[in-house]
């Protein structure tokens, strides 16, 4: 089968990492892939060998959306007509073009997936997550017309349903990990020694508002976490350059910046001992799965598909409160480092129930094949 594959190379989130690890395990499973994106002639991404690859022009590109150039939807077009795919699958950029996509693959009679990604809380507490619902208003009457839309928890199933998008075009199909690669395991960086630390906390992500990484410094330098503790910061954004200078290593907060090598990611992931989370809308974060896979004790809020994947697993905050809740709980992490160590096993066995790169690819196969079927019984039922 030979899969159109329209997704992100660049600049890195969750997206880029969620389509570099699919379309690879599609690969390795004998699958043809293309790779249709956004880029620039003199891009250079080395993570997809032997994979077919069409650079669609842009005005601009962020980690959160993209604008295309006009005449991007006729480079898509003329693509997929010379490549003729069996099936387009777009890993969805907040781009206009998302919008043109289903008639565009209605006009070559393609069959089209969409993995629906935008952060969301299903409670709307905040103004961040208000935000996103537009962004869900938005698109429900254009995924309506795709042959099916995947997202990753039954709260976002359920958010679009009542947006109007047809149930039966819905798909649940959380997010994977590879368990192998993410694993726990001894570490080559030996952090602990180096920060002269007994416990390490980590956050790993976008340095941005909706990530509310404030709200954790501010209750760590509240808590008074020094000097046995300390948190490492890794990634970059729009935040970093005012809470740098705020929150040093004289308060145990050590910012280690973006880290594009995923060997260096998962060392650290290894080196350390518990990840904190506390954004305040989420879909699904491929950072949590990859720390629990990596048998890390995990802290995150309760926004997005968070809450399921965590619950009995580790530690739940409501995003509501938590800066309170994270006043209250570091000083006893603090203060009873043993109650950190339990919580590693459960994270690990939940990844390995319910989050594996192999389920979740084995659910996308059976998916694309009750596709393609269905597009075939609709072309016998039109010619009969």
């Amino acid at each position: 089968m030979h899969i159109a594959w329209l997704g992100k190379k660049s600049p890195f989130c969750g997206n880029v990492t969620y389509g570099r690890e699919i379309t690879n395990a599609l690969l390795d499973k004998g699958y043809q892939v293309s790779f249709l994106h956004f880029a620039q002639e003199e891009d250079e991404h080395n993570n997809w060998p032997d994979c077919q690859e069409v650079m669609l022009p842009f005005l601009y590109k962020s980690q959160v959306y993209t604008i295309p150039s006009p005449k991007s939807s006729k480079v898509l077009t003329q693509s997929l007509k010379d490549l003729k795919p069996d099936l387009v699958h777009a890993s969805l950029t907040l781009s206009p073009l998302d919008f043109l996509l289903p008639e565009i693959c209605e006009e070559l009679n393609i069959p089209l997936v969409a993995t629906f990604h935008p952060a969301f809380d299903n409670k709307l507490r905040t103004i961040q997550s208000s935000t996103q619902f537009i962004t869900y208003q938005l698109y429900a009457p254009f995924l309506a017309n795709y042959d099916q839309v995947i997202v990753f928890s039954y709260l976002q199933r359920d958010l679009l349903i009542r947006l109007g998008v047809p149930s039966e075009r819905l798909a649940v199909i959380p997010n994977g990990v590879d368990t192998h690669k993410y694993a726990p395991g001894a570490s080559s960086l030996n952090l602990k020694q180096q920060l002269n630390a007994e416990v390490i906390y980590l956050y790993m992500g976008r340095i941005a508002p909706e990530k509310n990484l404030e709200t954790l410094l501010k209750a760590w330098k509240i808590s008074q976490m020094e000097p046995q503790n300390k948190l490492l910061i890794v990634g970059d954004g729009i935040l970093t350059s005012s809470l740098k200078p705020i929150y040093g290593e004289d308060q145990g907060v050590f910012w280690l910046g973006f880290i594009a090598d995923e060997q260096r990611r998962i060392k650290i992931l290894r080196a350390v001992d518990l990840f904190i989370l506390p954004s305040l809308i989420e879909g699904l974060s491929l950072s949590l799965l990859e720390a629990m896979s990596c048998g890390l004790a995990c802290l995150a809020t309760d926004a997005g598909a968070d809450e399921e994947v965590l619950k009995g697993a580790g530690i739940v905050l409501n995003t509501q409160r938590v800066f309170s809740q994270l006043k209250t709980l570091l000083p006893v992490l603090r203060d009873n480092p043993d109650l950190i160590f339990p919580l590693k096993q459960k994270s690990r066995q939940r990844v390995l129930e319910r989050y594996t790169l192999s389920a979740n690819i084995s659910q996308l196969e059976a998916l694309y094949s009750q596709v393609l079927t269905q597009r075939n019984a609709n072309i016998s039922h039109f010619y009969r």
